[in-house]
């Protein structure tokens, strides 16, 4: 009886599912031959969306589930899999598993007792899943999901296909392909202002107007659902998460991290700063940034916050004024933030990137901070450039 009701909501929701615009990287994860595979990722980034794509296209006989589904109150989810598998099923995906008690023990049995079936399993609380995957042992591959790029929104608001760059060739090409773009697409520099705005995150479709309330309401859930929910934070160190924030968006620049000055205007420890600090970091909330020496030290040496959509979201709850270089440098580290190697602050230029430095400003910016410095260019908030070293900051919107 449950598998009927399940497979009925499941069918619904898979009907209105279209594949117009598919996170290929992403679905080509979940398609693997992982027998249990775990996808995170920040509340709003198309997870659920993501996972109904792979079921529509998946040949076997398959049950999506979602563990906030209030039936979970007299049932196991070991017992659902136990009787999906009895009827010839091979592919379970559970949505929202952080929603359910001992999750992580019911996935190890499950996993062991069914050595032919596909389990696929993500959480908005991505921090909830972060901390119990250590026990699932060596079971699981946890992949992470991210906000949308420029070039991804661009192809979900008007249905198109782009290409995709690497770095290399964007220092080396930059200004044709900028201008090809830019002439092909007479909207792509005024939608990039407002990709800034609202389009990191694919609920944008439903409402731009409410979108900065919406995103608001997810970070809030974060804080006040997701932290609390790791059972290792005192819930009344809550209003700690919430003034650091605030000290972020009052900054309404780069904040300098002085660790001592926050652990006494707190009146907390510096190891609790540090670990407050990475949980709004793994929260997808803050990113922290360090400075690039030759002994790079473990602390961070700047924060901003993940994307442009949240600095902007905060700002207007605030009511504070969003500025402007803040924002085009906040742009410009996201972009590599699903890259292994660190982006650094630099004191030549603004940030370095491998062996790269770069110079993040508006149109007038010029090469006055990084003359006659290798490999140095400007990242400039310009429609297209035909000048030499001189790159659209847009144009990273489009890394692969």
């Amino acid at each position: 009886m449950k598998i009927e009701y399940f497979t009925r909501k499941q069918n619904l929701l898979i009907s209105k599912i279209t594949l117009e615009f598919i996170r290929k990287e992403y679905l080509s994860q979940l398609q693997s031959q992982e027998r249990l595979i775990g996808l995170i990722g920040a509340r709003g980034v198309g997870k659920t969306t993501l996972l109904l794509q792979y079921l529509k296209q998946t040949e076997q006989k398959y049950l999506y589930i979602t563990a906030d589904d209030i039936t979970f109150q007299d049932i196991k989810l070991y017992d659902i899999a136990d009787e999906f598998y009895a009827l010839g099923g091979r592919v379970l995906v559970i949505d929202e598993i952080h929603k359910y008690q001992n999750w992580s023990q019911e996935i190890k049995n499950i996993y062991d007792s069914f050595p032919d079936m596909k389990v696929r399993f993500s959480g908005s609380s991505q921090l909830n899943i972060l901390y119990e995957k250590y026990d699932l042992s060596r079971r699981a591959v946890i992949y992470k999901m991210t906000t949308l790029n420029f070039k991804e929104y661009l192809e979900l608001k008007y249905n198109l296909t782009l290409e995709s760059y690497t770095l290399e060739e964007i220092l080396q090409n930059g200004n044709d392909i900028s201008s090809k773009l830019v002439f092909k697409y007479e909207y792509l520099y005024s939608e990039f202002k407002n990709y800034l705005k609202y389009g990191a995150y694919p609920f944008f479709k439903e409402d731009v107007i409410t979108f900065d309330k919406k995103l608001f309401n997810a970070l809030e859930k974060i804080i006040y659902e997701d932290i609390p929910s790791l059972n290792k934070i005192d819930f009344t160190h809550i209003v700690i998460f919430k003034k650091l924030i605030f000290r972020l968006i009052e900054a309404n620049k780069p904040y300098k991290v002085n660790i001592a000055s926050l652990s006494r205007d707190f009146g907390i420890s510096e190891p609790t700063i540090y670990t407050y600090l990475d949980i709004l970091e793994k929260s997808d909330i803050f990113k922290p940034l360090k400075k690039f020496s030759k002994n790079i030290s473990k602390k961070p040496d700047k924060l901003l916050f993940k994307n442009t959509n949240i600095y902007n979201s905060y700002a207007n709850e605030f009511n504070i004024e969003v500025d402007v270089g803040t924002l085009r440098e906040t742009f410009f580290v996201n972009c590599f933030s699903n890259r292994d190697d660190n982006v650094y602050y630099s004191d030549i230029g603004d940030f370095k990137y491998k062996d790269y430095i770069f110079e993040v400003g508006g149109k007038n910016k010029n090469f006055k901070q990084i003359k006659d410095i290798e490999n140095s260019y400007l990242a400039v908030d310009i429609d297209y450039s035909v000048v030499e070293n001189k790159i659209p900051l847009w144009l990273f919107g489009f890394l692969y």
